[in-house]
Parts: structure tokens; C-alpha cells; sequence
């Protein structure tokens, strides 16, 4: 697990002590694990105990746990001297990795369990991400409502109900416009799982239905930027196929329910 994806898991038991203590790390991952916990205090400007708590709330047991987490997490970093093919490669890597160690269970069961579900992408990308989660799925009869601009998707919102299902593809999980629009599902209770690249993100906070693709940037020598986006659609497959596996166990449970009544 990255440690923006802990920071996203465990961010509505973070202060703003904690946070400012997370952005002297993320802003110097290269080099903080080297930091004994009193050194990390000192460049934190905050005391031993608040960096033990901070530790502590992420999940470890304590600092020595949580500063070899993040030598791991420097080791792993893959786009330093990196081929645009290798950035890709590494990107799809990770991102099976990543899903192989992912629980989908509640999220397939949310799906099951929803009649109405529609599916946003917040660019022209994300968008065919939706329209590919809306074929796959034809076959299993759940049949995603594909939203292609922001427009429908406020308007939308407004008729939902708590049994429906939003599922948000967004490459950062920082796009502004759309956050009233996703204040109002918070406030009514709907919920939506969101679909963005791993990192500290806003919108994968307001939900505890996560899902996560690796996607790193390539620079070009004019300096243009392109973002890997190939693991998003990986990330859709693996959750169809996911749920396709769910049914099966949820049909063979059924038979042996009636089974054993017989």
C-alpha cells in the first residue's frame, strides 16, 4: 500500500498537525526515512510524541515500523531514468499488484445489491473508462447509465436515491468543478465509489469505496506531459471479473442453502 492511499484510508482521524507532518514527508520521500523520530520532530517543528501518534493512526505500531515503510516506498519510486515504455510497463505492474492485494467484495456487493447504477468519467479518457464498465457488464445484466458531461451529472444527482450507485472516474480526484455536485451524494447519503490514480486525493476521501490505478507522467523533449492511463481500463476489467466471481459464489452459496433445506 502506497502512503497516499493510507493518508486517503485514515484521513478523518488526521489533525492539521498530522497533515503538516505529511507534507514534510510526501515533499521529501527521498530522504526522510533516514530521519531518526526526533530529527523528523525537529524538521516538523513539533514535538516526538506527535510523529509517534501520526504513526500510530496510519497503522504501525510505531515509528521504527513506519520509517521502514517509507525506505520501502523510496525504493519503489519507478520513474527515475525511466523509458516512456518502462513508466508504462511499471505502471501496469503495479497496478496488478496492487489489485491482487485489493478486497472487492463490498464494492461487488454494492453493485449486486443496486438496480440504478450510472457511471461518470470527468474527461474524454475517463469517459471511454465508463463506456467500457457499461459493456462489460451488459452480459450480467446490470446495466450502467453512462453520465457524459458534468451538466447531466448535477442534474442527475438530484433525483437519486439511497438505492443508487455512482461510480466516478477521475484521474486526479482533484477536479474542482465537480465537488459540489459530490458534496450533495455525501449529503444524501448515496453512495458512489470513486475510481482515480493513487495518490492523496479529495474526492477518494469523501467515500470508503476506493479504487486505485497507477498512472505516472512522461515527460516529451518539448516538454509536453502525457500520463499513462492503461491501467485505468486494467482497474475496470479486474472489477468486472471480480464481480463475475462474486455471483458464482453467491449462486453456489444458494444452492447449498437449498440443498441442505432439502
Amino acid at each position: 500500500m502506497k502512503i497516499e492511499e493510507l493518508i486517503n484510508k485514515h484521513y478523518n482521524q488526521l489533525h492539521d498537525n498530522d497533515l503538516h507532518i505529511l507534507k514534510y514527508i510526501l515533499n521529501n520521500k527521498s530522504s526522510c526515512y533516514e530521519l531518526g523520530i526526533n530529527s523528523l520532530a525537529e524538521k516538523c517543528n513539533v514535538s516526538r510524541s506527535s510523529i509517534l501518534r501520526l504513526a500510530q493512526k496510519l497503522g504501525f505500531s510505531g515509528y521504527s515500523e513506519f520509517r521502514v515503510f517509507l525506505k520501502w516506498q523510496d525504493q519503489k519510486d519507478p520513474n527515475i531514468h525511466k523509458s516512456g515504455v518502462e513508466i508504462l510497463r511499471n505502471d501496469i505492474l503495479e497496478t496488478l499488484k496492487y489489485v491482487k492485494n485489493t478486497d472487492f467484495s463490498e464494492i461487488c456487493r454494492l453493485i449486486y445489491h443496486t438496480e440504478k447504477i450510472f457511471v461518470y468519467g470527468t474527461g474524454t479518457a475517463q469517459l471511454n473508462c465508463a463506456f467500457d464498465l457499461q459493456r462489460m457488464f451488459l452480459p450480467v445484466q446490470k446495466y450502467f447509465h453512462v453520465i457524459q458531461s458534468q451538466t447531466e451529472f448535477e442534474m442527475i444527482i438530484k433525483d437519486l436515491t439511497l438505492n443508487d450507485l455512482i461510480i466516478i472516474i477521475s484521474f486526479s480526484g482533484d477536479t474542482p468543478s465537480i465537488f459540489p455536485a459530490v458534496q450533495s451524494l455525501v449529503a444524501k447519503g448515496i453512495p458512489f465509489i470513486s475510481v482515480t490514480n493513487l495518490k492523496n486525493n479529495r474526492l477518494a476521501r469523501m467515500t470508503p469505496y476506493n479504487l486505485y490505478a497507477y498512472s505516472s507522467c512522461n515527460e516529451l523533449k518539448d516538454g509536453t506531459k502525457l500520463n499513462t492511463f492503461s491501467s485505468f481500463f486494467i482497474v475496470g476489467e479486474m472489477l468486472f471479473h471480480h464481480y463475475v466471481d462474486f455471483m458464482k459464489q453467491k449462486e453456489s452459496d444458494q444452492n447449498d442453502e437449498q440443498g441442505s433445506i432439502h
